[in-house]
C-alpha cells in the first residue's frame, strides 16, 4: 500500500480530476470448497448437476481514504441424490477512487470495482473445482450493473420490471 492520503491526489490547480480507479491490493478473504460425497460424486455417467449461484457486493470506506470492496461468489451443485459440491469465495480489493462525485461513488464501488475483481475470483473457483475432481466450473460473466440495480430496487421496495 501507499502512504499517500486520498486527499493528496487532488489536482493543485483547482481543475477537476478525471475519474480514476486504482487497485492497491487484491486478496482472498474467505475461500471454501466442499465435496461432501467424494468419491461417489466423481463417477462418470451421472446426470448434470443443478447449479445455484449467489453474488453479493459490499464496500466500505477506510480511515486512510481508500475503499475496501468484497465480491462474494457462491455456487452449490446438487443432483437428485444429493449435494455434489459447494464453493464459496469472498474476494476483496483495496481501491483508490479519484475524481468521482460523492453521488456517483456507490455505483463505482459496487459495479466497477467488482468488474476488476471478477476475473481473478472466477479463476480461483475454476481452479478449485478442477482440483476437487470436477471439470473447471467457469462462471459466466456477471452483469454487476444489473445486480446493483436489482438490489437497489429491492431495498427501495420497487419491483423490477413494473411501472
Amino acid at each position: 500500500m501507499t502512504d499517500t492520503d486520498a486527499a493528496d491526489t487532488l489536482p493543485s490547480n483547482g481543475a477537476e480530476e478525471a475519474p480514476g480507479i486504482r487497485i492497491l491490493a487484491q486478496f482472498a478473504r474467505d475461500f471454501s470448497f466442499e465435496n461432501p460425497r467424494a468419491p461417489e460424486t466423481l463417477r462418470g455417467g451421472a446426470a448434470q448437476p443443478q447449479i445455484e449461484m449467489g453474488v453479493e457486493m459490499n464496500a466500505r470506506g477506510r480511515e486512510d481514504g481508500f475503499f475496501e470492496v468484497d465480491l462474494k461468489l457462491s455456487a452449490r451443485a446438487t443432483r437428485d441424490d444429493g449435494p455434489v459440491f459447494h464453493v464459496e469465495l469472498v474476494y476483496g480489493g483495496v481501491f483508490q477512487i479519484t475524481g468521482v462525485a460523492p453521488d456517483d461513488l456507490e455505483p463505482v464501488l459496487l459495479v466497477e470495482c467488482p468488474r476488476y475483481l471478477f476475473p481473478f475470483a472466477r479463476r480461483m473457483i475454476a481452479d478449485v473445482t478442477s482440483e476437487g475432481g470436477f471439470p473447471p466450473f467457469l462462471l459466466e460473466p456477471i452483469d454487476f450493473a444489473g445486480v446493483y440495480a436489482a438490489r437497489k430496487a429491492q431495498a427501495e421496495g420497487v419491483v423490477v420490471g413494473q411501472a
